[in-house]
């Protein structure tokens, strides 16, 4: 790739956040919110770091990532570049992982059933390293997808906080592509209110004005971003 291409690709991903900062500023002033509530969370999973360090360059510093061996091909070098990074995961965690995944994440978001919690708290109890939680619900209910259903998610977040005194700080979903978001994310919503939650992560690169309308702390923007995913 030659010097004006990389100048011109720089160009985009910063015109690109630009842009996306302008439409969560928009959002957030026809939902009467400060913009300053509303964390964008650059998911740079299958983008290299050095197009990821594009992002960094123009500030950003909250980045998702999918896929524990990924991030620790690409964070650990980044990070020593720019030390204020918040790494989020937000990709599904197999048991067998956890251990990196404490050591490479600040957030992850993605604890999705009782044997993951259990292995977290176990893990805190033993090494005293637990980065802060969210719960992923699964407001579709699609057998595919993770994420505790609806009906049980009360008693699951009751277990996470207060049998095993996890670091819950927040609820997460991913609305079916084949339907409308708004209400998935309102359901979120009411899940996160009746626990006492503020945090609530939802909204991706299609809907994320919409999330921010219905009360989106954190909404994951990535093809917006850095464009179609590179490897």
């Amino acid at each position: 790739m030659s010097q004006s291409d990389l100048s011109s690709d720089k160009s985009d991903v910063a015109e690109n956040l630009a842009e996306i900062q302008r439409n969560i500023n928009a959002a957030c002033v026809a939902a009467k919110r400060d913009p300053a509530e509303v964390t964008l969370v650059c998911v740079s999973k299958n983008h290299e770091a050095d197009h990821v360090r594009k992002a960094l360059l123009e500030g950003r510093r909250v980045f998702g990532e999918n896929r524990v061996q990924e991030a620790a091909g690409k964070w650990p070098g980044l990070r020593e570049e720019f030390p204020d990074i918040e790494l989020h995961l937000i990709g599904p965690l197999q048991t067998n992982k956890l251990k990196d995944a404490v050591a490479l994440f600040d957030v992850i978001e993605t604890v999705d059933r009782p044997k993951l919690a259990n292995a977290l708290a176990k893990h805190r109890d033993k090494t005293g390293e637990c980065p802060d939680l969210f719960i992923q619900i699964n407001t579709g209910e699609e057998e595919q997808k993770a994420g505790i259903a609806p009906k049980d998610a009360d008693a699951f977040i009751r277990m996470c906080r207060e049998e095993l005194e996890l670091p819950i700080k927040g609820l997460m979903c991913i609305p079916p592509v084949d339907e409308e978001p708004a209400p998935h994310f309102a359901l979120l919503g009411k899940i996160a209110q009746k626990h006492g939650l503020e945090i609530k992560s939802m909204g991706m690169s299609g809907d994320y004005e919409a999330a921010i309308a219905i009360g989106a702390t954190h909404v994951r923007v990535g093809t917006a971003i850095f464009g179609s995913r590179g490897y």
